[in-house]
């Protein structure tokens, strides 16, 4: 009970601060607030007082924050004035060295983004997806069954990272003792450099990037001399619009598809414990209930918002909302804004499994770049709880989540948790 008071208190300084600092000042893409889950009532301030919210100045930059739901779903989907390329910064706030970008095809616009993404998108085909339920639902047991009963272990690095880790390896059809070479690149592509990071400084980033490439090019090699195959790599290496991709494009992509298939189910699968855990009226309503699950699913992806934004790059002046967008400017789409904007979603700040239309949630984007692998990452998280609630009663979260510091990606570097004996 005393951690309750002393949560709540702590709530309300941090209300008490974002609502006392002048907008001018503020900076809600500060990773720091998303490594202590306390960038909540900026957000709500600025959907209700400045939506479209200009800051001069931050570790990033300057940029424009785009909060409201359907302000985010207009900006997504102009692409004659905001563009996601590369070139131009591509996706995230944080701006890469122009030496360093490179192509994917998130990072692309029309009309040649289409012809890449269209080259992975059989990967996720009903008829595949049924295929590699198969495969989803053995592993899954087998990791559940591995499992200690009545000690602390931590959730994200037993279930949730190796889950995701194996179906990437069987997506890339990629050395199965090697795999966690996948879940390394993942994080290394998307952390921030410093003295306490996983990279010291953007050169070792760059010299574990390129490891990554040299291991996909000696695979690559390899499916080009074989027939075309079912996998990931294949695709690509057949396919007309991705077989001659040069090598900045070639690790792009590579990097899309890797942190997509990992770092947000994999966040969205310690999330989802750690919201049925704050919420253990909805976890005995999923226990009782497990149809809930195809409601539940989406609810959780809606709830934890594995990436917090997307960013695009202003082609011309624009006005938007009664302010000046600049030909250059930065301007970042909130999807974990959007997901609480209480004029589209009902009681955004309640988890509620059996919600009336639960899809209703950004964590996938919108339009053309919505994420290709979305009906896979939804079938992997209920896949994963239809087989947790065979076999355990309970999972009981006993200690603090680590998060991790970024304003990108919105995950879980630990969850500890205990299964009674």
């Amino acid at each position: 009970m005393h951690g309750t008071i002393e949560s709540a208190a702590k709530l309300d300084a941090l209300r008490e601060r974002a609502m006392s600092l002048p907008l001018e000042q503020f900076d809600p893409g500060d990773p720091e607030l998303f490594r202590t889950d306390t960038f909540w009532p900026y957000f709500d301030r600025l959907r209700r007082e400045d939506p479209v919210h200009y800051c001069k100045d931050s570790m990033f930059g300057p940029y424009w924050s785009v909060t409201r739901y359907n302000d985010i779903m207009e900006i997504e989907t102009n692409h004659s004035v905001f563009s996601s390329a590369s070139a131009l910064g591509g996706i995230t706030i944080r701006d890469i060295d122009p030496d360093l970008r490179r192509e994917s095809f998130i990072a692309m616009d029309p009309p040649r983004h289409a012809a890449q993404r269209k080259t992975v998108a059989p990967m996720f085909t009903p008829t595949h997806l049924d295929n590699l339920a198969i495969n989803i639902r053995k592993r899954s047991a087998e990791c559940l069954d591995n499992l200690p009963r009545g000690e602390v272990f931590d959730w994200v690095d037993r279930v949730s990272i190796e889950l995701t880790t194996q179906m990437l390896a069987v997506l890339f059809d990629f050395p199965w003792e090697d795999r966690r070479k996948l879940t390394r690149w993942s994080d290394v592509a998307t952390t921030i450099p410093g003295p306490d990071g996983l990279v010291a400084t953007e050169d070792e980033r760059q010299a574990e990037l390129a490891e990554c490439a040299a291991y996909f090019s000696r695979l690559w090699k390899e499916r080009i001399e074989q027939p075309p195959k079912s996998d990931l790599l294949s695709m690509m290496a057949h396919g007309a619009a991705t077989r001659d991709m040069d090598a900045k494009n070639f690790l792009g992509n590579l990097i899309l598809l890797i942190v997509g298939g990992n770092d947000t189910t994999r966040n969205t699968m310690s999330g989802s414990l750690l919201a049925l855990s704050q919420h253990p009226e909805q976890y005995r309503k999923l226990r009782e209930n497990p149809d809930l699950l195809d409601s539940f699913v989406p609810e959780v992806i809606r709830w934890q918002t594995p990436l917090a934004h997307m960013r695009r790059t202003a082609l011309s002046d624009f006005e938007f909302r009664g302010k000046q967008i600049k030909k250059g400017d930065k301007v970042v789409m909130w999807y974990v804004s959007g997901n609480r904007d209480e004029e589209v979603i009902d009681k955004p700040y309640e988890f509620i499994i059996d919600r009336a239309r639960p899809r209703t949630h950004l964590s996938f984007g919108f339009g053309i770049h919505r994420c290709v692998g979305l009906r896979l990452a939804e079938l992997q998280l209920k896949i994963i709880w239809e087989e947790i609630l065979k076999r355990f009663d309970h999972i009981d979260v006993v200690g603090e989540p680590r998060r991790v510091y970024s304003s990108f990606v919105k995950g879980l570097e630990e969850l500890p948790v205990k299964i009674a004996a």
